[in-house]
This record gives C-alpha cells, sequence and structure tokens, in this order.
C-alpha cells in the first residue's frame, strides 16, 4: 500500500520558521515533522510514500535523498499555490494499481495503528475514512453518528468540540472523482462525501498533536521528550 503526504503549503501561521523552510522541516527535538510521519508509515509496512510538494520542496527533497528511506519515497512537485484537493489529485497516476491508498497532512504526530485503521476503512466500504481525534483546541468538527458514518464536517469550528479531524484518511480510488482544481480537500470534496454518506470516523482515543504554531511546536516536544516510545510502531503483518 502507498501513503501520499501533503507537504507543500508555506505555513504563514508559523512564519517565524517558514521563511526558510517548508512547514514540514521544522524540527521537533533535532528531527524534522515530516520525518517522524515518514517513520509512523514506514514502520507499520507502507511501501511506498508519496511527497506533494510546493513551497520549497527542494528542501524536502535533498533531506530525505540522504536518508534511509530514500528508497520508498517518491516526489511530485504539486506548485506553491496549489489547494489540497488538486495535490492529491495530481497524484493519480502514480497510485493507478492501488484500490486504497492512504494520505495525512505534514504537519501532525501520531500513534495510530494504520492496520487498525485500514481494516476499518475496508470493512466499511465507503470511498473514505478520516481518523477523528480529540484534541485540545478545535479544528474540523464532525457530527458523528453511532454507526461511525460521518452526517456533518464542518472545517475550523470556533466552537469547543467533541471530535475533530486529525487526518490520516485512507481513501477508495474513487476518491478522484470527488477531487477538483482549486479547491480545499476539506471543504467541497469532503461535504460531498458526507452527503454522498460516503465518509466514516475511526475514532482514535490515543496520541495526536497538529502542530500549527510555536505553542504546538513546543508542547511536542516536551511530549516526545518524556515519552521517547510515543511514535514507535512495529511493522504491520503482510
Amino acid at each position: 500500500m502507498k501513503a501520499v503526504i501533503l507537504c507543500g503549503g508555506s505555513g504563514t501561521r508559523f512564519s517565524e520558521e517558514t521563511h526558510n523552510k517548508p512547514k514540514p522541516m521544522i524540527k521537533i527535538n533535532r528531527v524534522p515533522i515530516l520525518e517522524y510521519i515518514v517513520k509512523t508509515y514506514i514502520d507499520q509496512g507502507i511501501d511506498e510514500i508519496i511527497l506533494l510538494l510546493g513551497y520549497k520542496g527542494k528542501i524536502i527533497r535533498e533531506y530525505f535523498n540522504k536518508t534511509k528511506f530514500k528508497n520508498k519515497i517518491k516526489y511530485i512537485d504539486t506548485g506553491k499555490k496549489t489547494l489540497t484537493a488538486e495535490r492529491i489529485l495530481k497524484a493519480k497516476k502514480y497510485l493507478i494499481n492501488e484500490e486504497n491508498f492512504m494520505a495525512t497532512y505534514g504537519d501532525g504526530l501520531i500513534n495510530i495503528n494504520l492496520n487498525n485503521l485500514l481494516n476499518f476503512h475496508l470493512k466499511h466500504k465507503k470511498v473514505a475514512t478520516l481518523t477523528a481525534v480529540r484534541p485540545i483546541s478545535s479544528f474540523g468538527e464532525l457530527n458523528i453518528k453511532k454507526n461511525n458514518l460521518i452526517k456533518n464536517f464542518e472545517e475550523k469550528s470556533r466552537e469547543n468540540s467533541r471530535w475533530i479531524n486529525g487526518g490520516f484518511f485512507v481513501f477508495k480510488r474513487s476518491i478522484f472523482k470527488y477531487l477538483l482544481k482549486n479547491q480545499m480537500l476539506e471543504r467541497r470534496p469532503m461535504e460531498k462525501l458526507v452527503k454522498n454518506k460516503n465518509l466514516m470516523a475511526y475514532k482514535h482515543w490515543g496520541f495526536w498533536q497538529c502542530m500549527d504554531s510555536k505553542k504546538d511546536k513546543d508542547l511536542l516536544e516536551k511530549i516526545l521528550k518524556k515519552n521517547t516510545k510515543l511514535l514507535k510502531f512495529k511493522a504491520s503483518k503482510k
């Protein structure tokens, strides 16, 4: 199975660090956050990772070409100002033989069991499954029915939220029918998936934290220093 990681945005809300590097290359305890994400997938048996580059993508490419992961990584330059849905759409030709594939953002860490996530997705036979998390702050508020089918998706709610979109998706190949140019994945595509009853929520009760500010970065550094095994995984059985 393959995974795509969205790592092309300019990270304008973290400008104190992103003026000279892409947001996914901001370091958490001397390691780029993107490397933690890549390792999360590879440690659990993902065969290939496609990095969807944009803003200062050359820095990402040069860094990972020097790592032990280089043979499992491909790069697509998706443009500096391309929106998230179109970035994934540009990976379509690299996913021709994939009935399902995984996807996430380049700025969030999680201790998820990907094999369990995949099995949940396959069991429910929907076009998309997202990982629902319960963080301190709210991003994309979810209204989830008892059967885990999402009946409402509201991006970046200002209200206190019980479950939000934590990324770490599994998509059927048919997701490309929902993706159009000049669109955010989190807007019209998600709304249409909900309308068609094709978006499931896999509830993750463990650790998740995004890095949207220096405060988030400092928090992640404290958490990972305190629990060095938090993001260590055994490969999933084939």
